[in-house]
């Protein structure tokens, strides 16, 4: 599951836009900047490969405060929605950062600029696709008011996608725009129509999108991790997602049944060990400033898939949650110095 920070959910909570309005600040209050980190850190980000990009699910953690973190001062989730992704964008190792609000509502191009031209050329953004397009029925919560619980007509929608989700996500990022993911959540099978209705009507959609952008497709359900998942998506050159979550077969068996190795590029999120679920984690870990609980093989596991697509030339995008191992910036430092040393690092760069 997501790092469900206010920031990354305005469309409940009216948090602010990406970016302040002039004249936001009150006196003369400094802005956010990026932490101290250490030489080690530094040396390491400046040896990463360039088709590297590590991450976080999100930017807007308070607790992400001091050296060898992200910023350099306490902050609100709110002032850290508005000014905290220029600084978070200025760590050595983190190069992608995951765009969760958009699964709860669409978002203008204008919005995804704003982003966009607070982070430098090399950094992208793994986007998420609006819920719209990927629940076949409406969820029972009171959220969703008269259509909880009744059929999606927008679900596999091609025509809804392409003007709601990618147009803006192509017209505002630009160069900057890394993975679109398709987030499937934990559905009943029947509702998709069985599996192999299911991958049809999935290839159809993914065909009907607009060529170029980097479409990728995450799955909660077991069931439907086939052989014929991985062919529709190899057909139409989206990326399988390898989701590190509770109910999920290890990431190393989803890279091998789903051929994440011959994908145009490696999609992984880290989200929750595999004994936690989201609240027993959140409980666990906040406030996500230190590493609580290290998943040494899941990290190991990324890593061999990680180094083996960068030799192949194929570009790598792993976003981590804080609940993975407790604070996700370090998690990705950690991450970094694994993948290095499955492809060669520079001895300067201590582990």
């Amino acid at each position: 599951m997501p790092d469900r920070d206010p920031s990354q959910l305005d469309l409940f909570t009216g948090a602010p836009s990406p970016t302040p309005p002039r004249g936001r600040r009150r006196g003369h209050e400094e802005p956010v900047g990026p932490a101290e980190q250490p030489e080690e850190v530094r040396a390491l980000g400046e040896h990463l490969p360039p088709g590297l990009f590590l991450g976080t699910s999100s930017w807007t953690f308070p607790g992400w405060t001091g050296p060898g973190l992200v910023y350099d001062r306490e902050a609100t989730p709110a002032r850290l929605s508005r000014e905290g992704l220029a600084a978070y964008a200025r760590h050595p190792v983190l190069r992608t950062v995951g765009v969760d609000r958009t699964f709860y509502a669409p978002i203008p191009a204008s919005a995804f600029a704003e982003y966009a031209a607070q982070v430098p050329p090399g950094f992208r953004f793994l986007v998420k696709a609006h819920e719209a397009c990927t629940l076949s029925r409406w969820p029972v919560h009171v959220r969703y008011g008269d259509l909880r619980g009744q059929p999606n007509e927008r679900f596999l929608d091609a025509a809804y996608a392409r003007d709601l989700v990618v147009a803006p996500f192509v017209e505002g990022l630009g160069e900057k725009a890394g993975p679109l993911v398709f987030q499937l959540p934990p559905q009943d099978p029947q509702d998709l129509g069985g599996a192999g209705p299911f991958v049809e009507r999935l290839h159809a959609f993914l065909s009907a999108l607009p060529r170029g952008p980097l479409y990728a497709v995450e799955l909660r359900n077991e069931s439907l991790l086939t052989e014929a998942l991985a062919q529709a998506l190899a057909d139409v050159g989206a990326c399988p997602v390898l989701a590190a979550w509770k109910n999920m077969p290890p990431v190393e068996r989803q890279a091998v049944r789903l051929r994440a190795l011959q994908a145009p590029a490696l999609v992984v999120r880290w989200m929750l060990p595999p004994h936690l679920d989201y609240e027993e984690a959140r409980k666990r870990y906040f406030p996500f400033d230190k590493l609580v609980e290290e998943d040494v093989r899941t990290r190991d596991a990324i890593a061999r898939a990680s180094a083996a697509a960068l030799r192949s030339g194929r570009p790598v995008f792993v976003t981590l949650n804080n609940k993975a191992e407790g604070s996700a910036p370090l998690s990705a430092v950690l991450l970094a110095r694994s993948v290095m040393s499955r492809t060669g690092k520079p001895a300067s760069v201590d582990s």
